[in-house]
């Protein structure tokens, strides 16, 4: 990523859109569920774009971790608000960065406690290398490859905007 940071993020915003808009004739009843707290940011900024203005849902998915015992309990921990029926609808679950894999599987975990999707449809602004669970996006912004010391950031949520840090 060498383009400024808001740069990118709306770039990687609109092909989102793009790709997201793509599949939606395909699943007419859907709904938008966006994970704590850039995935709600992109799940907003999704939810103007989209046609038919979808129902929006929001996911916090701390205490569905699976590795709770290392990285603690966040501190500003949010009610999920799911304010529709999830039984046979089509879910666009969204993140801003899908890295390991791990917050994806916690949020797929809460939303079978709320019913039984008819298909979930996997939305992140960026997908980055470095997976330790089989799960991948159906629709990405942008694909990009760092290193083990540099993680992305979303910063919003108006305007959105990435930038690269490298951790100590």
């Amino acid at each position: 990523m060498t383009a400024s940071p808001e740069y990118c993020a709306s770039a990687a915003l609109e092909n989102l859109i793009r790709s997201v808009t793509d599949r939606l004739p395909c699943c007419p009843d859907s709904a938008i569920i966006g994970i704590h707290t850039g995935g709600v940011w992109v799940a907003e900024h999704l939810q103007q774009q989209l046609p038919g203005r979808l129902p929006l849902g929001t996911l916090d998915i701390s205490f569905y971790r699976d590795d709770f015992s290392h990285v603690g309990l966040h501190p500003e921990v949010r009610p999920s608000r799911i304010p529709f029926d999830i039984d046979g609808r089509h879910i666009i679950l969204v993140d801003d960065v899908l890295y390991t894999g791990r917050t994806v599987r916690a949020a797929l975990s809460e939303i079978f406690d709320y019913g039984r999707p008819a298909s979930v449809l996997l939305a992140v602004l960026i997908q980055r290398d470095g997976r330790q669970l089989p799960v991948t996006a159906d629709c990405a912004g942008d694909t990009v490859k760092l290193q083990d010391n540099e993680q992305i950031k979303l910063s919003g949520p108006s305007p959105l905007s990435l930038e690269v840090v490298r951790l100590p």
